[in-house]
């Protein structure tokens, strides 16, 4: 059994929001030059090369079957289709406004929570979740204004990583999280070979393949080991310490990327965007301290009706 550790779990916690954004400005100097279907097909392959080899040297169990196999087929499918849509948004976005826009993402899984899962969700967390709406409507603005519907990309990067989390969620206490990247890996691969060799065939240019320079190579290299290894980080950070205490953390996220754009794109966030950040981080932050109060709130009463309940009555002894 792992022990919490706090201060490992944050320090890990801050090697993720620093490699994630990494990544996607590694993504975002590929994607004028590297098809999405490439892209994409590298990212997935290094994780493969990365983790299989980690699965044999460890022993962990990776083999899937029924239930769990199923949903690991439709997270596998999830995850394409949110890297992918992130990936085509950094094309056209401010890496900055792009990562923002995404972090929409608690807010969905709040409102799926309560739709979809029928968990309780009070009047104040709904408040905060449309306030943090309206703030990334105010980062999206300047965008749509500049590139239309393009800067919707990271909006479907929520949604569809929303839904990823839900389904994650399923199957996280039966599977490893190092097997199960393992196996999505490999899954995304095995189906996007015949889509890559279809693409060929019609000559789809986002399916088209190009010999990429020897930088470019060193930059596919990099797209696939930051990616695997910013969920690395994710995954054990929370081995460390309460996800209540990380959560929070996540949000570093959005001025680490802003930093990687300054100083590798040039780009910041116009004033519109940036105050639609705050708003949209202050709303997320609130959410995420409500969920803690509550959960608080919760254990202290079960454990107050505990200690409340009459003790049991022990039985008479039998006569000696």
């Amino acid at each position: 059994m792992t022990h919490d550790r706090p201060s490992l779990g944050i320090l890990l916690m801050f090697g993720f929001c620093v490699v994630a954004p990494l990544g996607d400005a590694v993504a975002k100097l590929l994607g004028a030059h590297i098809p999405l279907g490439q892209l994409l097909f590298v990212r997935f392959a290094a994780q493969v090369l990365l983790l299989v080899p980690l699965i044999w040297a460890t022993g962990r169990m990776w083999q899937m079957r029924g239930r769990v196999l199923w949903l690991t087929f439709l997270r596998t499918l999830l995850h394409i289709a949110g890297i992918g849509a992130m990936f085509t948004g950094l094309k056209y976005l401010p890496l900055a406004d792009a990562v923002a826009i995404a972090f929409v993402m608690p807010f969905i899984m709040l409102l799926l929570g309560k739709y979809v899962l029928k968990e309780e969700v009070g009047l104040v967390r709904l408040m905060a979740c449309i306030v943090g709406f309206g703030g990334t409507l105010l980062v999206i603005q300047p965008s749509f204004a500049e590139v239309g519907l393009h800067a919707l990309w990271p909006l479907m990067v929520a949604v569809v990583f929303a839904l990823f989390m839900l389904v994650t969620r399923k199957i996280a206490k039966d599977t490893d999280p190092v097997g199960l990247q393992a196996v999505s890996g490999t899954m995304a691969c095995v189906m996007m070979i015949p889509v890559m060799l279809l693409g060929q065939v019609t000559d789809v240019p986002m399916l088209a393949l190009v010999m990429p320079t020897p930088t470019q190579w060193g930059l596919l290299a990099a797209i696939g080991s930051l990616g695997t290894a910013a969920h690395l980080l994710m995954t054990w950070s929370l081995r460390y310490a309460p996800a209540a205490t990380l959560a929070s953390m996540q949000y570093l996220e959005i001025p680490v990327a802003a930093l990687f754009g300054w100083w590798i794109f040039a780009d910041l966030p116009n004033g519109i965007a940036a105050v639609g950040i705050v708003v949209t981080v202050a709303a997320g932050l609130f959410v995420i301290l409500r969920e803690r109060h509550i959960q608080s709130r919760q254990s202290a009463a079960t454990k107050n009706s505990l200690l409340t309940e009459d003790p049991p009555v022990a039985p008479e002894q039998a006569p000696v």
